[in-house]
């Protein structure tokens, strides 16, 4: 642990207030409490993220020290648009194309960072590549004109555990740890970005997310390769990820006792993520039900089969590593 998140941690006080205010009454506080290097939990347009100034080691340090987040796994860079991403990182053309077409977004291009771009050394965890996105949402997007600056802002949530889609969940995970909540309601997506390398002659998958990997290497006119290593060059890659604080079976078509069973389609149980099978329903749906299954008074979770394909890939990517051994 590196000394500026260890004076990170020993700083933070546990029974701090947490502020929850409509996002558009608690912009300028928010902006403020950015500039003076303070994380704020904030809504995009899949999870809510908890945002830092990225170009400061202290402030992100209070990111890693309130999520209690492995100093190892990097954070990604929110810019409010390509130009900003360009002065970061290098983008090559396939990464101007892909930006061309799903930025503003849910799509996270890692990419070579340029020498003194002026990002802390901690939101990259020491790479030399940078995870960038431009976010849709209107209040993340306020908060970095707001600020001024590029933010880091990973999932609001508690390390490993469950993200965070509406601003209760935020509070419930991390309050007393963070100053103020922006709350805009539900997200739309549910699910983190999909996170791509781009490199010179492949695309690399990283995370599945929202948007069908295939269409992204068409419009990169990349190849499409999966990560096969153990190497952390992105968020969400842990084995373990996105857990509940109990058991999570997969797969269950009914329910044994003591379980909470969430259905999909034709499974029916306490509760569902689509009784009509729609996958972007599901991935809305999933961090939500996740949440309220937690909070029940079963022992365990059980989850209906989720098809593989489309979005489905990514919803069962965040079931597999949400069921991992921890």
């Amino acid at each position: 642990m590196g000394r500026g998140l260890a004076a990170a941690m020993d700083a933070l006080p546990s029974d701090r207030e947490t502020l929850v205010l409509p996002a558009d009454d608690g912009l300028a506080r928010a902006a403020a409490l950015i500039r003076a290097g303070q994380p704020v939990a904030v809504a995009t347009e899949t999870v809510y993220g908890l945002a830092a100034d990225a170009t400061s080691a202290t402030a992100v340090a209070g990111i890693y020290a309130a999520k209690g987040r492995p100093s190892f796994n990097p954070l990604i860079v929110h810019v409010p648009d390509a130009a900003a991403a360009a002065g970061l990182a290098a983008m090559m053309d396939a990464a101007e194309r892909l930006a061309a077409r799903f930025w503003p977004g849910p799509l996270t291009l890692v990419l070579p960072a340029r020498a003194a771009n002026g990002i802390a050394r901690i939101v990259t965890a020491g790479l030399a590549t940078i995870a960038l996105r431009v976010p849709a949402h209107p209040a993340m997007r306020a908060l970095l004109a707001a600020a001024n600056r590029p933010l880091a802002a990973p999932s609001a949530n508690a390390s490993g555990t469950i993200s965070a889609t509406r601003a209760e969940h935020v509070l419930r995970s991390l309050g007393g740890r963070i100053p103020l909540i922006l709350d805009s309601g539900p997200t739309a997506h549910g699910l983190e970005s999909t996170i791509v390398a781009v490199e010179q002659h492949r695309l690399r998958l990283l995370r599945p997310g929202p948007l069908d990997p295939e269409l992204l290497a068409a419009v990169a006119g990349l190849p499409l390769t999966t990560t096969g290593d153990d190497k952390i060059e992105a968020p969400g890659q842990l084995s373990s990820h996105y857990a509940p604080a109990k058991p999570l079976r997969l797969n269950a078509r009914d329910a044994i006792p003591g379980e909470w069973l969430i259905g999909f389609g034709a499974v029916t149980g306490d509760d569902t993520l689509s009784d009509t099978g729609n996958l972007m329903q599901a991935a809305a749906n999933l961090f939500d039900a996740l949440h309220r299954a937690d909070a029940s008074g079963t022992a365990a979770i059980a989850i209906a089969p989720i098809p593989d394909g489309g979005l489905g890939r990514a919803i069962n990517d965040r079931l597999k590593r949400a069921a991992a051994p921890r």
